[in-house]
């Protein structure tokens, strides 16, 4: 059985379900350097297309997921934003993790904020959880940045263990957020 979907609504935003005119512009957005620079690489067109189906089905399933953003003002698809339980083992697992990923012509207008805001208050207050976390390459000045503009605090350093020993973007930094600390969102 299906969880009722949450769509969310910001002043410039709508975080959405997925849909097939989504997947090329999403491509080409995992296919960006800019925007996959902090990744091990960017993303092929069936990579692009398996995670966007994935997004879809948990979004399905669960009702909340990493949503489809899309500009209020024009419609446009511009990448991704919401809470994801990671699959990967990590040293502070389980956890939930608030994470994006935007077009870079999206950057540096508070797109990312505006729409993680909207997504951790879901979490906080629809679906209940106590904490979330985020976390990203050490290097990634810009989404910590975000994270610290969420009210996150940085908690630790790790190693990624899904990133190569060795690799620049092995060393990951890991922000927290408990439930309590909602009240600078709103």
């Amino acid at each position: 059985m299906s969880a009722r979907l949450l769509q969310l609504d910001t002043e410039r935003l709508r975080l959405r379900q997925w849909n097939a005119a989504d997947r090329e512009p999403f491509a080409q957005l995992n296919a960006d350097p800019r925007v996959m620079e902090f990744f091990p690489s960017p993303l092929a067109r069936a990579e692009s297309d398996a995670m966007a189906d994935r997004c879809e089905a948990l979004l399905r399933s669960r009702g909340w997921g990493l949503w489809a953003v899309e500009l209020k003002s024009s419609r446009r698809f511009v990448g991704f934003i919401g809470l994801h339980v990671p699959s990967d083992e990590l040293p502070f697992s389980p956890c939930t993790e608030i994470g994006w990923r935007l077009a870079h012509d999206c950057w540096g207008i508070g797109l990312a904020t505006e729409g993680a805001k909207a997504a951790i208050r879901a979490g906080f207050e629809v679906l209940g959880l106590d904490e979330i976390v985020s976390f990203t390459a050490k290097l990634n000045l810009r989404s910590r940045a975000v994270m610290e503009r969420l009210g996150m605090r940085h908690s630790q350093d790790f190693e990624h263990p899904a990133i190569p020993e060795g690799h620049a973007l092995r060393p990951h930094s890991l922000y927290r957020l408990a439930a309590r600390g909602t009240t600078t969102l709103v």
